[in-house]
């Protein structure tokens, strides 16, 4: 009650993921504390104790952690929120009336031989490694989308450009590929932050020394996590360093500001490549799934890639706050942990769903505008630089000036003058000698010493 009259800051309750945890990690202290005889003179007690504990681990009751997520203190009063609720559930499940301390104590039962120090990070670490498994499914969906993509428009040629302007040719299955492959990498990415976050410092209680707990205890309770979790957590070797350092959060959120980076810009390049329609790129066409204007009719804006670029850009400020939070601990104890709780964990969220709208409301749906693609080949001097192997830099530089001096289309002006012929032409722009890598020792096509045009620049 006191944590809810002294922080009104977001009005948005604890994630519901790390109450979950922390239902477990409460579980694996009631276990540990069970198995060390701590109820031997009441076992009902610890029965109920183990059991409710259980039932938060599930999402039981998660309705009851009503502490603002940010708040003073470390996480104190998400941790005494929690406990006074497992007392309660514990007296409930007893037969007793909720409050009747006496039986079952917040403190001397649910929190025995804990403190926030060491549960908080622990079950921070536990909720992240599950939501930061589900951003990696999410993730290896839309790269295995992409992959899609890319194999659906092998065929289709268009203007590569770099800077923004017409630089070469290549495939639109070739730049898709290309977005598989750093989806690619952030899911391998999002995959070994488990490793770090495996580490915690349950046992340490205050500031890592086991102050008030027995060594049996320290040595036996991460196991027990280990053993309900399914997850390979371990005991830091230093737990006064664990309890104190937080830079694995500022470490994990780096990797999600990477994933965010990776999205906003396959986002930015999907709103160039299907702008217009008709005066712009449009060389995709992307889902029209809402309509785009209170007042020009028929507009149909790329929402999807838009909401997805707000995300990223918000998992990027969010990068910035946990990495200012955990600079600021101090000496023993960083109390800013709730606030690195709050931006870690939405920003995993927020990244899973972004990913998973992408894919299904854009990626799997999106088509290339062929004749589009096609009528900016043959009208951008990006086409010249393709021909470089069979007709030399510089005539193909000639070659371009004339292009736009007649007004013609270079394939046009290029068999019209005899620099080449219609067959070579079109082999030289076939998806396949654009996307090849390099250039080959020779080509099946006409001489360099036939095709030198008499002009030279």
């Amino acid at each position: 009650m006191r944590a809810i009259e002294n922080f009104p800051l977001s009005d948005r309750h604890v994630h519901p993921e790390l109450i979950r945890a922390y239902g477990a990690v409460k579980h694996a202290c009631a276990l540990t504390n069970q198995s060390l005889g701590v109820w031997d003179d009441d076992p009902a007690k610890g029965e109920a104790i183990v059991r409710a504990c259980r039932e938060l681990a599930n999402g039981e009751g998660m309705e009851h952690i009503v502490v603002d997520a940010l708040q003073g203190g470390a996480g104190t009063s998400t941790n005494m929120n929690v406990n006074e609720v497992l007392a309660n559930r514990a007296l409930e499940i007893l037969g007793g009336p909720r409050g009747d301390y006496k039986r079952v104590s917040p403190l001397d039962d649910i929190n025995r031989h804990q403190s926030t120090n060491d549960t908080y990070p622990t079950a921070l670490k536990l909720a992240a490694i599950r939501l930061l498994r589900r951003l990696e499914e999410k993730l290896v969906a839309v790269q295995e989308a992409f992959q899609q993509k890319e194999k659906d428009l092998a065929h289709v040629v268009k203007v590569g450009r770099t800077q923004l302007q017409d630089a070469v040719l290549v495939t639109l299955g070739r730049e898709m590929g290309a977005y598989s492959e750093a989806f690619s990498r952030d899911r391998w990415r999002v995959y070994k932050c488990e490793e770090r976050l495996r580490v915690v410092n349950l046992g340490g209680t205050a500031i890592g020394t086991g102050l008030g707990a027995p060594r049996q205890y320290i040595f036996l309770v991460v196991e027990t996590l280990r053993e309900i979790t399914g997850i390979g957590f371990a005991r830091a070797e230093n737990l006064i360093d664990i309890t104190q350092n937080q830079d694995v959060f500022v470490e994990v959120s780096g990797i999600l500001k990477a994933c965010a980076t990776s999205l906003l810009k396959v986002s930015t390049d999907l709103r160039l490549l299907s702008s217009g329609p008709d005066a712009g790129f449009g060389e995709i066409r992307l889902p029209a799934v809402q309509a785009g204007s209170s007042i020009m009719p028929g507009k149909v804006n790329p929402v999807i890639p838009e909401a997805v670029s707000q995300a990223a850009m918000l998992v990027m400020g969010y990068d910035q706050t946990i990495a200012a939070a955990c600079a600021a601990g101090n000496l023993e104890l960083n109390p800013f942990l709730p606030l690195v709780a709050h931006c870690l964990l939405d920003s995993i969220d927020i990244l899973a769903n972004a990913c998973e709208i992408l894919r299904t409301r854009c990626v799997e749906s999106l088509q290339a505008d062929e004749e589009r693609c096609r009528a900016h080949v043959h009208g951008s001097t990006a086409i010249v630089t393709a021909l470089v192997p069979a007709i030399g830099y510089e005539n193909a530089c000639a070659l371009a000036r004339r292009t736009k001096e007649t007004s013609k289309s270079i394939r046009d002006l290029c068999v019209e003058e005899g620099w080449l012929d219609e067959a070579t032409f079109d082999h030289l722009i076939k998806p396949e000698a654009v996307c090849r890598l390099g250039m080959p020792d020779s080509f099946p096509l006409q001489s360099r010493a036939h095709t030198q045009h008499e002009e030279q620049p």
